[in-house]
Formats: structure tokens, C-alpha cells, sequence
């Protein structure tokens, strides 16, 4: 028994509030990773990692989870930033899935209920050139009638036909020649950079460790070839991590990994799904819903979706072969998007207009051959012989039953037992927030409550404590100084690209605002963090050059 609950997590408290906030020293999380025995190693930041960590520090293990870059720096800051069932796997014949993915979503609904709010849906018909055709009305009724008894009935309203006028009302700038009407139904969404954060947050509220920017380079073996640990590079430093047993849920860089067993043949084939989305500005297109529009021509569909002062439009997923730490939105794929929102809006968008863009790769599993669209978004977990458990797939809806599944694998692994104690675990700022009160409070309580829950207060504690933190770091967006002194000390941001990026959605928002503000966001980790000038003007220079990298393959020539 490798020091089996040997480290208590933290009594269950409902509220689980305090009066001071959760501080991460980075330090000290890389001293506990070369220094103690943990039970479980998970390798890999995104959604399915932390929320692994979560499970198994609740159920009482010495658990670490690190992040070769930062917390959501992959596919799970890279969604759709969508909590659904997916009315597409009805089609594909999943019911099953639909039905789990709906419980699962009222389950972030209430565990991460700042985070998580609802979504309307919308489809509209058209006489002609639609998502589907006049005729097939009838049978897409059904099919939302199936959806809603599958589980959408959880969120409390049922779906809706709607009128022409109606259509207009939720999209003021759809075409109205053909249109006859649409369907409304209600999913949910979520900033899934922040999502991933406070899960990570959260399990080491309950004790576990966290790291980011912290590289697992090789799998250990003891002298019987089973997995005992990890060894991990941070920036100069090499630490050897032991533990009972190592979790790959590193996502869609499992295809690159290299620190398998040599001659190993992968237990699971990968196969990276790219997905692009762009963001124009609110004004362009004025919806309140996510709107799902036709491109002519084309089997694809693309939708819409408002997020602030900006509505975003987005694809489903193609195969990708390429490099996946350099995964941007190509001329061809803006194109595709401009083409689909211009014969379907009364708005003339051009690429100028985007003002910020993001590309990931789903990590679908599955040979290659046939369509992504036709490959079930299944989860699949293996336990190699030496030990080491894999998991793959699913998406971020299923993410916390993805971990359940993973933990009880691991759990054969070390011998040991215990219940899952995620299906009704708060993630930090979740219990006690009302999202009517906040929402009606308006201005920056409202902005504040909807990233940081209940937690807000101790980010309003900074800017109290110092007037001169309420001072906006990016021009036109909400985001404050104080914002960035709380990600330094609380959220484990490291470097400017953590905090625009990630900690805030500023670069997918306003891009070249962001930019503009990456000194400053520099100087207020630099004053927190103790960095060196040359390593503050290098993230700053790498910030900027990320960025006009991803302008100039956003409209370099047609590919």
C-alpha cells in the first residue's frame, strides 16, 4: 500500500468557503512532487486530467497532476465552449450518450453553476438551402422530442417552434426571404479555460498537487516493469515523481508520445479532430442564442454564438495530421465560416472584422478511413500490463464521468477501493452563488460572479486594498489589474500568454487589445513573481509573436 490516505483531503464542507482564498506557490507544488510518495500521477492539464486529480483526491489519495504548458492550454480552452447532450449523436444512432451527457450536464450545472449557464439553441427552417429540408421539419421535431426526453427536460423547459418573427427576435440579422420559422431548444455553456481551472483549483483545495508548465518526459519502471512514477522536466530542474500508479490523459498528444515502452505498439489509436472558431463583433450579427446556420453547398454546418461583445462561429471537426502545438485557423477555414454567415445573415463580414480566432484538435478514437463526423465521441480507458492506465476521448460534457472511470481503473492498479465522491462536489465559487442575485447586481459584480463565483469577493478584497487595481488591462472588456494579480497568486499564471489567454479570454475577444496589454500584464507578474526583466520581455515577445503568427495564417493566401 503506497501511502493509501495517508493524506486526508479536506473535510467535505458544503459551502466550502473560507476567509481567505486558496494560495498556489509553484515552488512549493514542484517541492511536494520530488519529495513525496503519491498513490496516483496523472500526466496532462486539460479537463479529463484535473478533474481525475479532483476524483481521487476526494477519495482520499496522494494524487499529482501535471501540465506539460498550462492548465487548458490544449483542446479544453479550445472548444465550443458548449455543455450539451449533442442532438448529432441522436442522428449517429447514441442515444446512450445523449442520454449520460444530459445528466452529466446538470450535474456542472449545479457543481459549477457560476461557471455553467444556460443556452438556447437555435435552427432555423427555410424554404429552401437549410439545415435540413421544409420537409424534414416533422422529423426534426421528433428528434428534439427524443432529445428532450433523453434528458433535456433536466434544464427545466422543454424546446420550442418558433414563428419567422420570432426567428427575427432572437437574430435580428437573418435573412427573412425563405424563412418560415425555427426550432429553440436549451443546452448550456461554459468558459472551459475557467472550467478546467477551478477544477484544478479545487482538487488541491482537497489536497492534491497541481503543476503546470512542467513536462513529463519519461515513464518509470521498477525492476519488475511495472509504472512507478514519472520523471518530469521544469524549466532547469529534473525531478523523478514516484507513484502507485501513472494516468495518461495527456488528450490528442498521446498520438506523439514518446515515452512509451520501446517496440510498444499504442493501446489506443488517436485520431485529431480539428475544429476552428472566429470572433466578430456582437454588433455584426446581434443574436442571443447560438444560432445554427447552412453553408451552401456543403454537408457542414456552422453555428454562432454571442460571448460578451462578440459572437463567435465555429465548425465541426476535421481530420488533422499536422503539428499539434502549432494548430491555428486557416485562410480557407475563415473563408468557410465568412461564406456560411454571409448567405445565411444580413451582414457583410469580411476577415478584417475578426478579431480573434482559436483552432484545437478533438482527440477522437478510431482508425482512420470515414468521416470524423460518422466516429462516435465515445471515451475509451486501458490498463497495460506494466500498469500504466490510458485515457482517451469523450468530451468536455462527459469529462467528470470520464474521470470516475478513470480512478476506478487506477484503483485496481494500487488495490484499493473507494467510492466516487464527484457527482455532487462543488467546484470552488459554486456553492452558495446565486446567479439571479449576481446577475441582477449588474456592472462588475456581474463580470466578477460569472468567473469567479463566490470567490469574487476576494478579487474585490484586491481592488479595496488598492483602488488603483480597478484600472482595465484591455481596452474595451471588463478585465482589471486586479484580475491579473489574482491569477499571479491564486490561479497559477505564470506567464502573460496564461493570463490573457486563458485566465481571460482576451485574445479569442479582442486580439490586438490584448496585445497592447501584454506589458503591462508583465510588470504585474514580474512585481508578484520576483521573474527576471529578460524573462518578463521574453513572454512578452513570445506573446506578440504568437499573435501575429496566428493573423498571418488567419489571412494569408487561400491554401
Amino acid at each position: 500500500m503506497i501511502g493509501w490516505l495517508s493524506r486526508k483531503p479536506r473535510k467535505d464542507r458544503a459551502d466550502m468557503t473560507s476567509t481567505e482564498p486558496l494560495r498556489l506557490m509553484r515552488q512549493e507544488q514542484l517541492d511536494r512532487l520530488g519529495s513525496e510518495q503519491y498513490d496516483m500521477i496523472i500526466v496532462g492539464g486539460g479537463i479529463t486530467g484535473v478533474y481525475a486529480a479532483l476524483d481521487a483526491s476526494l477519495r482520499g489519495y496522494r494524487v499529482a497532476v501535471i501540465e506539460k504548458d498550462d492548465f487548458a492550454s490544449g483542446t479544453s480552452s479550445k472548444s465550443s465552449k458548449m455543455v450539451h447532450g449533442g442532438l448529432r449523436y441522436i442522428e449517429q444512432g447514441n442515444l446512450g450518450l445523449v442520454r449520460h451527457s444530459l445528466h452529466e450536464r446538470q450535474r456542472l450545472r449545479r457543481n459549477a453553476r457560476h461557471l455553467v449557464q444556460r443556452l438556447p439553441f437555435l435552427f432555423p427552417i427555410l424554404e429552401r438551402d437549410g439545415v435540413f429540408d421544409k420537409r424534414l421539419s416533422k422529423a426534426f421535431e421528433s428528434l428534439l422530442w427524443t432529445y428532450d426526453m433523453a434528458g433535456g427536460w433536466r434544464e427545466g423547459i422543454l424546446h420550442q417552434k418558433l414563428t419567422a418573427a420570432e426567428v427575427l427576435s432572437h437574430c435580428p440579422t437573418f435573412k427573412e426571404e425563405g424563412l418560415l420559422g425555427g426550432f429553440l431548444y436549451f443546452d448550456a455553456r461554459v468558459d472551459d479555460a475557467r472550467l478546467t481551472l477551478a477544477v484544478a483549483r479545487t482538487a488541491a483545495f482537497h489536497g492534491a498537487t497541481v503543476i503546470n508548465h512542467a513536462k513529463a518526459i519519461e515513464v518509470t519502471r521498477n525492476p519488475h516493469g511495472k509504472v512507478d512514477g514519472v520523471i518530469v522536466q521544469a524549466g532547469q530542474q529534473e525531478i523523478r515523481a514516484r507513484a502507485g500508479v501513472v494516468i495518461m490523459a495527456t488528450g490528442v498528444w498521446l498520438r506523439d508520445w514518446n515515452g512509451a515502452k520501446k517496440g510498444d505498439e499504442p493501446a489506443l489509436h488517436v485520431r485529431p479532430a480539428k475544429g476552428v472558431h472566429v470572433a466578430v463583433p456582437w454588433l455584426k450579427v446581434r443574436n442571443d442564442c447560438t444560432v445554427t446556420i447552412p453553408v451552401p453547398g456543403r454537408s457542414r454546418r456552422a453555428t454562432i454564438t454571442r460571448w460578451g461583445n462578440v459572437s463567435y462561429l465555429g465548425t465541426t471537426d476535421e481530420d488533422y495530421e499536422g503539428d499539434l502545438d502549432d494548430v491555428y485557423c486557416t485562410r480557407r477555414e475563415l473563408d468557410f465560416l465568412l461564406e456560411g454567415a454571409r448567405s445565411a445573415l444580413k451582414t457583410d463580414l469580411h476577415a478584417e472584422d475578426v478579431v480573434g480566432s482559436i483552432a484545437g484538435c478533438r482527440p477522437l478514437v478510431g482508425p482512420p478511413g470515414g468521416k470524423t463526423l460518422e466516429i462516435k465521441r465515445n471515451h475509451e480507458i486501458r490498463v497495460a500490463e506494466d500498469g500504466l492506465v490510458t485515457i482517451v476521448g469523450g468530451k468536455l460534457t462527459t469529462s467528470r464521468h470520464m474521470a470516475e472511470q478513470t480512478i476506478d481503473a487506477a484503483q485496481q492498479v494500487i488495490g484499493q477501493r473507494n467510492p466516487c465522491q464527484t457527482k455532487k462536489a462543488y467546484i470552488l465559487g459554486a456553492a452558495g452563488y446565486d446567479p439571479q442575485a449576481i446577475v441582477a447586481s449588474g456592472g462588475m459584480s456581474a463580470h466578477l460572479g460569472e468567473r469567479y463565483g463566490t470567490e469574487a469577493r476576494f478579487v474585490s478584497d484586491l481592488m479595496q486594498a488598492s483602488p488603483a487595481l480597478l484600472t482595465p488591462i484591455v481596452e474595451g472588456l471588463p478585465y482589471t489589474e486586479a484580475e491579473v494579480l489574482y491569477a499571479a497568486r491564486h490561479e497559477l499564471a505564470g506567464t502573460v500568454e496564461d493570463v490573457l489567454s486563458r485566465r481571460m479570454r482576451t485574445r479569442l475577444m479582442a486580439r490586438d487589445a490584448s496585445a497592447n496589454a501584454a506589458a503591462r500584464v508583465g510588470q504585474i507578474l514580474q512585481a508578484e513573481l520576483g521573474l527576471a526583466p529578460s524573462t518578463i520581455t521574453q513572454q512578452v515577445n513570445d506573446y506578440l509573436a504568437a499573435i501575429k503568427h496566428e493573423k498571418s495564417v488567419l489571412m494569408g493566401d487561400k491554401e
